[in-house]
């Protein structure tokens, strides 16, 4: 990849926690580990989930509907913007900033107990717009790090997936 191609989006923010079921808190920078996940993160290990993504706009649709969420509050490790994330086909490979490349594994996933955000109002984004993604080369991440997007098949880049805030 030379660097003189276009970013698809960006990341926003890094999160992680110690424990399951909680939110996330922000982090500066974190270390992903290939085939493992996100550094003393609750989530990683040697599964097809190793992090989880979600855009910055899904957040925004919950703030918009009277939540008072911000990145980490679904439980995402890296909350991005510009793309949209949830029509990427599974097995998309994504660069993270210079060396970072993660493999899309799973779109949304089921919500066995709802969460207190989906109680408060009703819904919650990422059973729907969230996606899981295992680490194939590690490095660091950090917001404001560029995120490329690849064809499955090809490796080829892809256009930019921007999602448009709802109005």
């Amino acid at each position: 990849m030379s660097n003189n191609q276009e970013a698809s989006g960006h990341i926003v923010a890094v999160s992680t926690s110690r424990t399951k079921g909680v939110k996330k808190k922000n982090i500066m920078r974190g270390k992903l580990i290939k085939e493992y996940g996100l550094e003393n993160d609750a989530h990683a290990g040697k599964w097809h989930r190793q992090i989880s993504l979600l855009a910055i706009e899904n957040i925004r649709e919950m703030q918009q509907k009277g939540v008072d969420v911000d990145s980490g509050d679904f439980a995402e490790n890296i909350t991005t913007e510009g793309l949209a994330l949830w029509k990427l086909p599974v097995h998309t490979k994504l660069r993270l900033g210079d060396d970072v490349l993660v493999e899309v594994t799973q779109i949304g996933k089921k919500c066995h107990r709802h969460c207190a955000i989906y109680h408060q109002v009703g819904d919650c984004v990422m059973p729907k717009k969230g996606i899981f993604a295992r680490v194939l080369n590690g490095g660091i991440v950090q917001p404001g790090d560029a995120i490329h997007v690849f064809e499955a098949d090809t490796g080829s880049e892809l256009p930019i997936f921007e999602e448009r805030q709802v109005a």
